[in-house]
């Protein structure tokens, strides 16, 4: 069954086509009846208006809906105020939604579900696939954000997270540290982070002829300063020599810096840590965490110039990186 045209519910109440878009679109004049009976047969028959991609072409555009996982993560609140500066250079307004990784959050916010019509979507998806996006039937132009789609010809945009990890370890190595520590694997649920970084991680590894040492990878179960902490307590109390950490966002590298300092273990003298986002936070924790830096404004540029787009560029739009180095691998600010 195809879908539902705005001429299949003028059919059904057996009305014009203009007067049903007055309906929808709020302009002209209808009376009260004929409004509710116009509604019913819209919820009726499933009816979506498409208004959202004829208002971007048309330069009409007011809004656009953002979804992201955990706004009470800094880097997602940091991406979200660099995705609202983007927009903003466009006079659009954004719509923050947090879905906190939930597929039903995420599938309704991908379908434009219990959201006002909007010109654009932008979603950081945790618990969707590839294969819930080629199944999506709302025709609102929609880009994704970070690793963790997997496969797909839709837009999105992305660091190149297995360059960007194995850029983390080099920097490292070239510092001389051998015995490097991953915190961040992951066993179970949307792992695809994990995955990229540990592969990079062991790129570098390989590159350099050290020995990959299982006993030297920490897993986690989220990337939150708690995790990295008993993490690195894990780390310390197995016994296995290691004199760097890699980890895989800045929270769980500050939460091992937290664990090392009241161990006693010099950081970068003994031990040294590097991170992966760039938070503001990184900046100001002691020592100052090294940490791969993200062009998060790029990365929000690029998402709002691809959905503003006619059609979107398809496919994946990686993003610069570079290496923020600080105290807690440098032993000095730079």
């Amino acid at each position: 069954m195809g879908r539902t045209t705005l001429k299949d519910v003028a059919e059904r109440v057996g009305v014009s086509a203009k007067t049903v878009s007055n309906v929808v679109n709020g302009t002209g004049w209808v009376t009260d009846d004929l409004r509710g009976r116009v509604k019913a047969a819209i919820d009726e028959l499933g009816y979506r208006p498409n208004v959202a991609a004829r208002n971007l072409r048309n330069g009409r555009s007011g809004m656009i809906a953002v979804a992201l996982p955990d706004l009470s993560q800094p880097y997602f609140a940091e991406l979200a105020s660099d995705l609202v500066r983007a927009a903003q250079e466009r006079s659009i307004t954004v719509l923050i939604n947090q879905t906190d990784g939930r597929e039903d959050a995420e599938r309704r916010i991908a379908e434009g579900i219990d959201i006002p019509v909007m010109d654009g979507l932008i979603l950081s998806p945790l618990a969707l696939t590839a294969a819930d996006f080629e199944l999506r039937t709302d025709t609102t132009p929609l880009i994704l954000l970070g690793e963790h789609v997997g496969e797909t010809e839709m837009p999105h945009v992305a660091v190149d997270n297995t360059a960007a990890a194995r850029a983390a370890v080099e920097h490292l190595i070239g510092l001389g540290r051998r015995r490097i520590a991953a915190i961040g694997a992951q066993q179970s649920g949307p792992n695809e982070t994990s995955v990229l970084r540990l592969s990079g991680y062991r790129q570098a590894l390989e590159s350099a002829g050290i020995p990959f040492d299982p006993a030297l990878v920490a897993t986690v179960d989220t990337y939150y300063r708690g995790d990295g902490a008993q993490a690195a307590e894990a780390l310390l109390d197995g016994g296995t020599p290691f004199d760097a950490v890699f980890a895989f966002n800045d929270l769980l590298a500050l939460g091992a810096l937290h664990v090392l300092g009241a161990r006693g273990v010099s950081v970068p003298g003994q031990v040294a840590v590097i991170g992966f986002d760039n938070i503001e936070e990184a900046g100001y924790s002691t020592p100052a965490l090294s940490s791969v830096a993200p062009d998060t404004l790029a990365l929000a540029r690029t998402a709002i110039d691809l959905l503003t787009a006619d059609p979107p560029a398809r496919g994946i739009h990686s993003i610069p990186f570079v290496i923020a180095a600080r105290a807690s691998t440098t032993g000095e600010d730079t």
